[in-house]
């Protein structure tokens, strides 16, 4: 491949994926903690709701339900529950917690930062408090708290996989691609059936050149979830450096089918178009 070409398309893959990466991690209001159907469905929030009606002073069963209207997506009941369950119970870390998840979704970072803080407060050593409050800190570009929050969580724990992930996700926005890659690498250990920290490494590793090892990793992220588009592109990405225009194109088309809106994708299907056309 012309040396001029292979710059410009690795500078493409970091500009443009790095971005997408960023919008793939803020997706999803339980971060890391696939969503279950079952307790967002209408029969468990019925039975939940019997429990609550039998007593309706019970924190834990308003906590529990709350849980269940943030998987189905109703977020504002949620926030209700939340909050009525620490009314009835002000020590409760896990609904200050929980109700912070929402406040991540709705993209009310400060709210969100202030009610695990809270929960922090009242249970220091909670660690899913501090990577949340980690993960507000990531998204609003504060890095310094940010890797504070899952450092402590690393030093006390360390096999949570969602602590080395998170803090590899900053090393990679700064630029320390070898040290994200030793984050993504443990996460991955501790969590192989995750599709995130295999994305995350796979850019890094084009980052650093070596679309080899990005379209293994980059592989295995699509095999886990079928549906990422960022998957697909990226993967396209390395295909393309590899100098497999027909399979880039493929996955390139891939990822538009899934989001018609992902730049790195359409970027990249117009590069190998206009390669073909030109031979």
């Amino acid at each position: 491949m012309n040396t001029k070409r292979f710059a410009s398309l690795r500078s493409v893959a970091l500009l443009l994926g790095t971005l997408l990466l960023a919008a793939c991690q803020s997706s999803g209001i339980y971060q890391g903690v696939p969503v279950d159907t079952a307790v967002g469905s209408s029969a468990n929030i019925e039975s939940l709701t019997a429990v609550i009606d039998s007593n309706p002073r019970d924190a834990g069963a308003y906590n529990t339900r709350g849980i269940a209207y943030g998987q189905a997506g109703k977020l504002d009941k949620a926030i209700a529950d939340f909050n009525t369950a620490l009314q009835l119970d002000p020590q409760s870390y896990q609904a200050y917690a929980n109700r912070a998840l929402v406040h991540r979704r709705l993209g009310q970072m400060q709210p969100a930062i202030s009610d695990y803080t809270r929960a922090i407060n009242i249970k220091p050593d909670y660690d899913v408090a501090y990577v949340g409050r980690g993960n507000a800190y990531r998204q609003l570009g504060q890095y310094g708290p940010a890797l504070n929050d899952f450092n402590a969580v690393i030093a006390r724990n360390s096999s949570d996989a969602r602590a080395f992930h998170n803090r590899g996700l900053i090393h990679q926005a700064q630029g320390q691609h070898q040290r994200a890659i030793e984050d993504f690498a443990t996460a991955i250990g501790l969590n192989p059936n995750a599709d995130e920290p295999y994305i995350a490494r796979g850019i890094s590793y084009l980052a650093i050149n070596d679309p080899n090892a990005a379209f293994s990793d980059l592989s295995v992220a699509v095999n886990l979830d079928k549906r990422s588009s960022i998957a697909w592109a990226n993967r396209g990405v390395a295909l393309e450096l590899l100098g497999k225009t027909k399979d880039a194109r493929r996955n390139y088309n891939k990822a538009l089918n899934l989001d018609a809106s992902n730049d790195l994708a359409r970027e990249g299907l117009a590069r190998v178009n206009k390669g073909q056309r030109s031979l």
